[in-house]
């Protein structure tokens, strides 16, 4: 039997750079040609010189920006430029004038430097500005993910006419219509912490780390992407896990919960039922929409054809595994 070539589906649009031969729609053609079409044409072997390496996802009490690198993850401070510039909602913290905490839900916009902007009524802006305040912002993610950034800085007025012009036209992009200047607060960034799940330990962020990075690329349509993935080609994120993650059992289910410019996250189950989390990366950095499914093709094809031993493993696989034990809690396993 010769091989053949695939593609991720026909949901996922091929992009230029495939040939015609091994376009996601699989093409009929002579079995002659078939070995010919793997060796010559096929454009994802020229993508990386080797397989991509699986990074599982492990939480440790205080990672440096040098270790997420080598997870194959966007360092936390992108991560949370991302986190704030897709969510619109957040909880901002603070103490009343008798000293008790008090946490208000606010609709929010950032600035080009990340900065929240919210908008606030007089009896809350009374009690709070120029005093110590956090802000808390969620991400959910599939329904099974919370990724979290909590802000800590000062509640400030901007006074500057020209200033308030600009966070006025911030606002107006993010939700469509114009908010009185008067209702304009921002939270100036001291330092956040980043949290990729409930119950997980964070990553401290500094001010100038959050403010020179920028958000992933892909985060407008990421969502979109993830859906359609696991609508329609979960057997191919579950084939993800068998090829590029070093497991003693066959994944019975999987489910892709994001991805960015580096790579993608999925949890997975075993047979026995047990519930854990990899991060597998791209062969290569991707910029856009198009970038990403390349990505995705290319990578399915290999897997694939690992599946059916047309291809030899050539490459190390991952050795680490996060457990998922229950709601909020997980364990390292070896």
């Amino acid at each position: 039997m010769l091989p053949q070539t695939r593609g991720l589906t026909t949901h996922l649009p091929s992009p230029p750079i495939f040939n015609r031969g091994i376009s996601l729609i699989l093409h009929k053609c002579p079995k002659t040609q078939k070995l010919s079409l793997l060796r010559k044409k096929n454009s994802c072997r020229g993508l990386s010189i080797r397989p991509p390496n699986c990074s599982i996802s492990v939480v440790s009490p205080e990672p440096t920006q040098s270790e997420s690198a080598n997870d194959g993850k966007p360092f936390p401070a992108e991560v949370s430029r991302t986190i704030m510039e897709l969510a619109s909602v957040g909880t901002l913290s603070t103490l009343t004038q008798d000293g008790w905490p008090m946490g208000i839900g606010v609709r929010f916009a950032v600035d080009p430097e990340g900065t929240p902007l919210l908008c606030l009524n007089d009896s809350i802006s009374e009690v709070s500005v120029n005093i110590k305040s956090s802000f808390h912002v969620q991400l959910d993610q599939c329904g099974v993910r919370t990724l979290q950034c909590t802000v800590q800085g000062v509640l400030v007025k901007p006074e500057d006419p020209k200033v308030l012009e600009k966070l006025q036209s911030v606002w107006k992009r993010r939700f469509g219509y114009d908010v009185d200047e008067h209702c304009l607060y921002a939270v100036s960034v001291e330092r956040l912490l980043q949290i990729e799940d409930l119950g997980e330990d964070g990553v401290w962020v500094a001010s100038s780390e959050y403010k020179l990075a920028s958000p992933d690329p892909l985060r407008d349509f990421a969502e979109r992407m993830i859906t359609e993935i696991n609508l329609h080609n979960m057997e191919d994120v579950i084939r993800f896990c068998n090829a590029y993650v070093d497991l003693n059992f066959r994944v019975s289910d999987a489910r892709m919960l994001w991805v960015d410019r580096l790579g993608f996250d999925v949890r997975f189950w075993s047979p026995q039922k047990d519930v854990f989390e990899v991060r597998i990366p791209f062969p290569r950095e991707v910029a856009d929409e198009k970038g990403a499914k390349s990505s995705f093709n290319c990578m399915s094809q290999l897997a694939w054809e690992v599946e059916k031993n047309f291809h030899a493993l050539e490459f190390e696989k991952a050795k680490k595994l996060k457990k998922i034990t229950s709601k909020g809690r997980f364990e390292k396993v070896a």
